[in-house]
């Protein structure tokens, strides 16, 4: 219906100029009596012609040339609102459209041959990955199955680092837990790694090495075997959520390559850096107005913006048109020097885009379970997945806005009721599909002969929330904003419920309960999409 709306303002434009001049905007009024869609056109070229509203918008609806079996009626609301209203019989055809395409609908190719990638998780092999890890994991990749559903070819990618203190921390512990299990008295320091997995890596080398390791220096087969078994269950957790990368990229690649020191010489070159108190410093004040920055600290090591910065040139030397980072709210006040380092190198940072998301905090019983990383007591995705069961953690994590800060009830997520949103989405779908398998026990197929019979407010309802999911998923993968996929699914079971209390399929007319047939055969199609691109299955059966 937009698209068609979209198409008419086009067209008028060219008589009404003054169309172009403002962004042209529809919206699905809150309440029904206003209409189908609305624009507020009018009210906003108030500013650009100095006319009332009104006057304004007779003056469009006049120049506007119509389908009246597509538009019913057009009409002016308010301070100067155009309120449009739609034929019943042009609602129903959106049954045709999900017909011929099913599980494409809501796809478009206004991205094709685009390439995009999308950067998530990235977490450093040093231990299981937490459920802060979790909403970044599933946020990612659902931005990713929104930009291929609206034509992005998309890549995946990790971005890890395997050397530096953490991983020479991470080595010794093992060191340590290895010698303490071999019966040796030793003092485990408290800002070392205390969880059981490390406990668990040291035994698996006991029962390899035995006791040959007492003299083994921690950089060496301790932290291998710490990296290769945390990264294999990394990769097992996230293969549980259904999350695969196309590519990893490890940070120690940038110095192997010479990338680094590539980098401080030609930041040095074009005068962009500068040597103070044995230390580098990037040149902020004179790019974006910002405090200088180091770049490399006196003792030599570079700060995160330096190899960050050299990891962003591979990602434009890969020509990706769009790059998409995600990371949590620690990380908002730190990359926006990364981008001012790309944008002085003379890279186009507008293609880089930064979603920040916020923290979770797991509820249980209705209170906070405590959590603290560096004692070991925080809970792991797997331990939530257990609980819950990955559609659950998948949805839950994509519900809520990514710059919201968000409460994960297990109590609610655990409920089989209406109270839990996934079951309630899941038994709108599986109730389409029992239905469906009652009415062909009743010789009834779906027809769209006779869409002309869906008129009902509950059938029209249903059929207008479908003609928006085309473009939901345009605006959600456009604006980053998966929770609207959820929002809008949520309204659409709603819908359905409500539908399913009020028309019968069996026990109506024939051609009737077939039309109808044809409605949640479409309407279950919708629902599957959008949870297909959440990552959450359709069950046939609950």
């Amino acid at each position: 219906m937009k698209k068609y709306l979209i198409h008419l303002f086009k067209e008028t434009s060219q008589k009404l100029d003054y169309l172009e001049t403002v962004d042209l905007i529809f919206t699905v009024p809150a309440q029904k009596i206003h209409g189908d869609y609305a624009t507020n056109i009018a009210m906003l070229l108030t500013k650009v012609l100095k006319r009332n509203p009104k006057e304004i918008a007779s003056e469009i609806i006049s120049n506007l040339v119509f389908d009246n079996t597509i538009i019913e009626k057009i009409e002016i609301a308010g301070p100067g609102f155009i309120n449009f209203y739609f034929n019943y019989t042009y609602v129903t055809s959106v049954i045709k459209d999900v017909f011929k395409n099913l599980e494409n609908y809501g796809k478009s190719q206004k991205y094709a041959g685009r390439k995009a990638q999308v950067e998530f998780v990235s977490a450093n092999p040093t231990g299981p990955l937490t459920v802060g890890h979790g909403r970044n994991a599933v946020i990612g990749d659902t931005v990713a199955n929104m930009l291929e559903w609206i034509g992005y070819e998309v890549d995946r990618e990790y971005y890890f680092n395997n050397v530096g203190r953490q991983m020479r921390v991470l080595g010794d512990s093992v060191r340590l837990r290895y010698k303490e299990l071999l019966g040796d008295k030793i003092e485990y320091p408290e800002d070392y790694y205390q969880g059981d997995y490390i406990k668990e890596i040291a035994q698996s080398l006991i029962e390899k090495y035995s006791d040959n390791l007492r003299e083994e220096e921690p950089d060496g087969i301790f932290k291998s075997a710490a990296e290769e078994n945390i990264f294999s269950d990394i990769n097992k957790t996230l293969t549980r959520l259904n999350i695969q990368f196309s590519n990893y990229y490890n940070e120690h690649k940038l110095y192997d390559e010479g990338r680094i020191e590539g980098l401080l010489n030609k930041f040095k070159s074009k005068n962009l850096s500068y040597e103070k108190d044995g230390a580098v410093w990037l040149k902020l004040s004179s790019i974006v107005n910002e405090q200088d920055k180091v770049i490399v600290k006196s003792t030599g090591e570079p700060t995160y913006r330096l190899p960050d910065i050299a990891y962003h040139i591979t990602k434009f030397e890969r020509n990706y048109d769009l790059m998409i980072d995600l990371f949590g709210s620690d990380h908002s006040a730190t990359y926006p020097d990364v981008l001012a380092g790309l944008s002085a190198l003379g890279y186009d940072s507008n293609k880089v885009k930064v979603l920040i998301h916020q923290f979770v905090t797991i509820m249980q019983k209705g209170e906070i379970v405590k959590m603290s990383t560096r004692k070991a007591n925080y809970i792991t995705l797997d331990q939530l997945i257990d609980e819950v069961g990955s559609d659950v953690v998948r949805y839950f994590f994509n519900m809520r806005s990514i710059g919201s800060h968000f409460n994960f009830d297990i109590e609610i997520a655990k409920k089989q009721s209406d109270e839990n949103p996934v079951f309630y989405m899941q038994y709108a779908h599986a109730r389409i599909a029992s239905i469906l398998r009652m009415a062909v026990e009743q010789n009834l197929n779906p027809s769209l002969e006779n869409l002309n019979l869906l008129i009902t407010e509950e059938e029209q309802n249903l059929l207008k929330k479908l003609f928006e999911f085309p473009d939901e998923v345009l605006y959600c993968a456009e604006n980053y904003e998966p929770h609207k996929i959820a929002n809008y699914l949520e309204d659409l079971a709603s819908l359905f419920h409500k539908f399913y209390t009020v028309c019968r399929i069996i026990g109506s007319e024939k051609k009737l309960a077939e039309a109808r047939m044809a409605l949640i055969i479409a309407v279950k199609a919708v629902i599957k999409n959008g949870l297909t691109i959440l990552g959450v299955s359709a069950p046939e059966k609950m």
